[in-house]
């Protein structure tokens, strides 16, 4: 899948899902079904960015990572 440029992602890379709070990475987000679902995220309103774009700066806000696209839990 690729970035997506408009709102609410606006191209970054780290996107959060504030009413998970996990983290994915669109350069490797997993489409498969019951997967990351970006699209599900960002239709219900739950996307987020983060500034600067870094997966450092997600887990700094307290977001885990998703297991499909970032692998084992930061925890």
């Amino acid at each position: 899948m690729t970035r997506r440029p408009g709102f609410p992602t606006m191209g970054h890379r780290f996107v959060g899902n504030r009413n998970k709070m996990e983290v994915h990475d669109l350069d490797k987000e997993q489409t498969e079904s019951n997967r990351c679902q970006i699209d599900e995220i960002i239709i219900a309103d739950h996307a987020m960015i983060f500034e600067p774009d870094t997966l450092a700066e997600a887990h700094r806000q307290g977001f885990d990572n998703c297991e499909f696209c970032l692998g084992r839990s930061k925890w």
